[in-house]
């Protein structure tokens, strides 16, 4: 069948199995006739990172284990989603101490690619509460894996990108809530400089995150959005809107230009009236606002995107954000999404992407004037000491990754102890010189 990753760039033919056990799992690595196979969960990895000629589904591996509502700590197959999460724990005052932009991602996803989440500068990634997950391997034995058992193994699949084995099931913490709600803080910041410093001024918010005007030059350059974010006590439990407006075919790739991004930035910016405004609202819009949008990626037409996310050094910040944004601006690729965070100190695991600096992602529609682009803009983030997302790369160059991942020789070399090589594999990693 056809597929692709959320981008919908590249789209690729593959055999998709879907085993509904672990068992079911082990056979299909068996009657596999030795071919490269990558696991895949809601396909929310925007590139072509869960793309291989054999895929293996983990969506039918979606049931709960067990919970402990003393310690916040649950066990569940790794194909469970965070909205199904959501959807059970919130109601009992539970909520993930780590959340990606999308409420979509499974578990084993979520680790996968440890995910980071708005308030990586305060509890790190994903991986960082996860407390122990079980894993195939390419012999077919099932291994138990945490911070102290399998170290290697552990380190090497936390934002391994499913290069080591399948992920059956994992065991985390989640944290306790008062409410649905999130207080949240908006402030309008006039430019890059103005923002980064908002950041560092409010450095002990719970949550923080700024949509960046990406079309603006001079002394707007980066004019931002800044909305801070904590748990409420107030509201109560109030669930999560599931009706959301759709859009209904891909758009014609010529609505989507420097004008209409323009036009759009414009509106979003003006929306906020105040220099800082205060206001209450659910957990949904804030976390995931474009899980309110049915088939957004339409938006970018038949083509699709591609996101590109990066983080630098944050002593280089400012800098190094500015010749971004100035590449960006004169290119006049404008991006509707153009999202900047913070990151605290980074972990141990061998590929997980975030270290001590800022963020920023940002959605181009494919052509090849974006390629050439983002061929200029991994020149800038090579320079200034940065790297790449892989769970939203589709077409990084094996020697960008190699320089941005400095440990991806000891990645490989835990792939090598385990059989992993050549058992597990993705046209990314195959692009990137993992698997040749």
């Amino acid at each position: 069948m056809l597929i692709s990753g959320w981008g919908q760039y590249p789209r690729v033919e593959a055999d998709v199995l879907s085993p509904s056990t672990g068992d079911g799992i082990q056979r299909s690595l068996r009657e596999n006739d030795a071919k490269p196979c990558i696991a895949r969960g809601f396909g929310r990895s925007y590139g072509d990172s869960s793309l291989s000629s054999t895929i293996v589904s983990t969506r039918y591996l979606n049931h709960f284990h067990s919970f402990d509502d003393a310690t916040g700590v649950l066990s569940c197959d790794a194909g469970v989603s965070l909205d199904e999460i959501l959807g059970v724990f919130v109601p009992k005052g539970w909520f993930p101490i780590v959340t990606p932009g999308t409420r979509f991602v499974t578990v084993g996803g979520a680790i996968a690619s440890d995910v980071h989440g708005k308030n990586h500068h305060n509890v790190g990634t994903f991986c960082d509460h996860v407390l122990s997950f079980r894993i195939l391997i390419a012999n077919g034995d099932i291994l138990n894996c945490s911070p102290s058992e399998n170290r290697d193994l552990f380190l090497a699949s936390c934002g391994g990108m499913g290069l080591t084995g399948f992920i059956l099931d994992a065991t985390f913490k989640l944290q306790k809530i008062e409410s649905s709600f999130i207080e949240e803080t908006t402030y309008k910041a006039d430019n890059l400089e103005e923002c980064l410093a908002l950041f560092d001024e409010h450095n002990a918010a719970t949550y923080s995150v700024a949509w960046i005007d990406c079309l603006k030059r001079g002394k707007e350059l980066g004019r931002s959005l800044l909305m801070l974010g904590k748990h409420s006590s107030a509201g109560g439990y109030v669930d999560l809107k599931k009706t959301t407006p759709s859009i209904p075919f891909n758009m014609p790739i010529f609505c989507l230009n420097r004008f209409s991004v323009g036009a759009f930035n414009r509106l979003y910016y003006g929306r906020v009236r105040e220099k800082i405004q205060k206001r209450r609202v659910h957990y949904g819009p804030y976390f995931y606002p474009l899980d309110g949008i049915e088939n957004w990626t339409r938006l970018y037409g038949a083509k699709g995107f591609v996101q590109y996310q990066f983080v630098i050094p944050k002593d280089a910040g400012l800098e190094g954000m500015t010749s971004v944004l100035d590449k960006i601006a004169q290119s006049g690729a404008g991006s509707f999404l153009s999202v900047l965070k913070v990151f605290g100190k980074g972990n141990d695991s061998f590929l997980s992407f975030p270290f001590e600096g800022y963020t920023l992602a940002l959605d181009f529609k494919v052509s090849k004037r974006t390629f050439e682009l983002l061929d200029q803009l991994d020149a800038i983030v090579h320079d200034y000491g940065g790297r790449i997302y892989l769970t939203k790369d589709a077409r990084m160059s094996d020697q960008v990754f190699k320089r941005g991942y400095p440990e991806w020789e000891e990645f490989q070399a835990v792939r090598e102890k385990y059989g992993a090589i050549g058992t597990f594999a993705s046209f990314q990693s195959k692009r990137l010189g993992l698997d040749v």
